[in-house]
C-alpha cells in the first residue's frame, strides 16, 4: 500500500510521533488486510504486510483475489466484536500504527497463523512462530505461489496506496509454491469463529463442532475457523 518502497535509513521517520500507551477501543471497520478504521482513526496493524486489495496469487494453478480474500479473514478475525488498540506511533501519513486485539486474539498475530500476512522484519518472536505454522500447515497464501507484499508494490507501484510500515528494503519478487489443499468449512457466527476448543476433565484438548451434542454447553477455552486450525493447535474432534 505505497508508491514507493521506503529506503531502510528512513525507518526512523515513521514513528515520528510516539503516542506511548495511547489505547482506542470500540467497533472496527477493515479497509484491507492490514488496516482498519476505529472511531474515524485509520489504524495499521504492527509487526505484519498482508497483500495489497489488488494483488493477484495463485492457488491451484489459477489466479487466486488473495488482496481481497486477505481484507475478509481480517473481518472474520474481528467478527463484529469491539477491539482494543494499543497505539505505537504514526507514520508519515499521519496514520496511527497500533497493535489491536478482540476478546479472544491478537489479530495481526492470528492473519499470520491463518497464513493471509507475512510477519514484518521486527516482528516479534511469536508472530513469527505463527507464521511458521501456517506454513507448515499450507494456509491461506502458503496452499499457492504469491509475491510478498513488498515485492508486489515495487513492481506496482501506480496500484497500489501508500503503506504505514517499519522500513522494508526494496527485494526481488520472492514466491513460495506448494500443493493446494482441498479448501475447507469454515465455522463462523455473530462473535468470529465458532469451534470451540476445551480441555476436558481427563487433561484431553477436544474440539466441539455446532450441532455436535456438546457444543452448547462446553465453555470454549480457544476458538477457532476450521478444524484444521483446531488440530495445528493440538485439539481432537469429539466423538459426540
Amino acid at each position: 500500500m505505497q508508491r514507493t518502497l521506503i529506503p531502510l535509513v528512513a525507518a526512523a521517520a515513521l514513528f515520528a510521533v510516539p503516542v506511548g500507551a495511547n489505547i482506542v477501543t470500540g467497533a472496527a471497520a477493515v479497509v484491507d488486510g492490514d488496516t482498519i478504521t476505529m472511531t474515524g482513526t485509520r489504524i495499521r496493524l504492527v509487526g505484519i504486510d498482508a497483500p495489497e486489495a489488488a494483488q493477484i496469487c495463485k492457488r491451484g494453478g489459477q489466479p487466486w483475489n488473495c488482496g481481497t480474500d486477505a481484507a475478509q479473514v481480517l473481518g472474520d478475525i474481528i467478527g463484529g466484536q469491539p477491539l482494543e488498540c494499543t497505539a505505537v506511533g504514526t507514520d508519515v501519513y499521519g496514520r496511527t500504527l497500533a497493535t489491536c486485539t478482540t476478546p479472544v486474539f491478537d489479530v495481526a498475530r492470528e492473519m499470520l497463523r491463518r497464513g493471509m500476512a507475512v510477519p514484518a522484519p521486527d516482528a516479534p518472536s511469536d508472530y513469527t512462530e505463527a507464521r511458521a505454522i501456517a506454513q507448515q500447515m499450507r494456509y491461506g497464501l502458503w496452499a499457492g505461489e504469491f509475491d510478498l507484499p513488498s515485492a508486489w508494490r515495487a513492481a506496482n507501484r501506480g496500484d497500489a496506496p501508500p503503506v504505514a510500515r517499519r522500513a522494508v528494503p526494496a527485494a526481488r519478487s520472492q514466491r513460495v509454491a506448494a500443493a493446494a489443499p482441498a479448501r475447507e468449512r469454515r465455522y463462523t457466527n455473530a462473535l468470529g469463529c465458532a469451534i470451540k476448543g476445551n480441555n476436558s476433565r481427563h487433561g484431553d484438548l477436544i474440539y466441539h463442532l455446532p450441532g455436535q451434542r456438546y457444543y452448547a454447553q462446553t465453555r470454549p477455552e480457544a476458538l477457532f475457523c476450521t478444524e484444521r486450525e483446531a488440530a495445528a493447535a493440538g485439539f481432537r474432534r469429539s466423538k459426540e
